[in-house]
């Protein structure tokens, strides 16, 4: 154990020794072992966006063991997919990399401006397949924030009991927030406030921009001149709303974008104090050995090699 990571579980008073013990097994894995930086590969875009949106352009990703393996091979702290793409490489892998159960997901065949994902696995399916941990997404904004606040409450309270950590997915949507908005700085360190009161222990939201959606809130950063012009200030911002940087807050890839982008972006988050990347279909969509050295090259950026 390494006193960073000794450190940071030292954050979560609360929680009983098996839930620590997962915690652990997350920043002790990979290529960012005992650093208390991670990167993730998260899988769920099957479901949430559909099977060619996701994998045609690297069809084996069809193929559940296929993202297995890359985060294996890639030295990636843990896999995260919904319960059936788990289920298709549990047995297979079991033991080789700390697992994600994804518990609650959407899909694009129904268009709602107040999103909402269904409960599709629960505690016991994560337990049952040797998970480290539960995801949940929330979508802080949404007139149906009510219920996906009372449902990871419950989920949340049952995975502790059961010794498992709590990511949640904090992506605000809804319809009095613009496009713009669900990205803006304000609004990004909001939703990982309330991740972080909702009990978890990692939380994910998106790369914030400089864009100030609330009106209220503008005149705050103004009169604190709380500086946002750059990434690195902004994912400070989000750190420091999510319990003063005491909570894991990792930032998502996000849309396809060249190498280069994405990087200088991975470099700006890190330089902010970024916990890591969770990275889906920057990762999978490429070829392996590319996706490979793609992740190689994000996990230097925050364990602070040279690329």
């Amino acid at each position: 154990m390494t006193p960073r990571v000794r450190e940071i579980l030292s954050w979560y008073g609360s929680d009983n020794p098996g839930t620590l013990a997962n915690l652990a097994r997350l920043m002790n894995h990979g290529r960012l072992a005992g650093t208390g930086k991670m990167v993730i590969l998260p899988v769920d875009q099957g479901f949430e966006h559909g099977p060619a949106r996701s994998f045609a352009k690297n069809p084996v990703g069809y193929d559940p063991h296929y993202h297995f393996q890359l985060a294996i091979e890639s030295g990636c702290n843990a896999y995260a997919a919904p319960l059936g793409f788990i289920e298709a490489g549990a047995r297979e892998f079991a033991g080789e990399i700390p697992l994600i159960l994804k518990i609650n997901n959407s899909e694009t065949l129904w268009s709602n401006k107040s999103p909402i994902s269904a409960l599709t696995s629960g505690i016991d399916d994560a337990l049952r397949l040797g998970c480290a941990a539960i995801g949940f997404t929330i979508y802080p904004g949404s007139a149906e924030r009510k219920t996906m606040y009372e449902e990871i409450h419950l989920a949340a309270a049952d995975a502790k009991k059961a010794g498992l950590a709590v990511v949640i997915w904090s992506y605000p949507r809804g319809e009095q927030l613009s496009k713009e908005g669900e990205t803006a700085i304000d609004v990004v360190a909001y939703a990982a406030q309330i991740a972080a009161q909702l009990g978890a222990h990692i939380i994910k939201v998106k790369p914030p921009t400089a864009h100030i959606e609330q009106d209220a809130a503008r005149k705050v950063y103004q009169a604190q001149g709380i500086p946002v012009a750059t990434m690195a200030e902004r994912s400070k911002h989000v750190l420091d709303s999510s319990f003063g940087g005491k909570r894991i807050v990792i930032f998502s890839g996000g849309e396809a974008k060249s190498t280069a982008d994405l990087l200088e972006e991975v470099k700006g988050l890190a330089q902010g104090g970024a916990f890591g990347s969770i990275m889906g279909r920057n990762a999978f969509q490429r070829p392996k050995a590319e996706a490979i050295e793609l992740l190689h090259q994000v996990q230097n950026i925050f364990a602070g090699r040279s690329l």
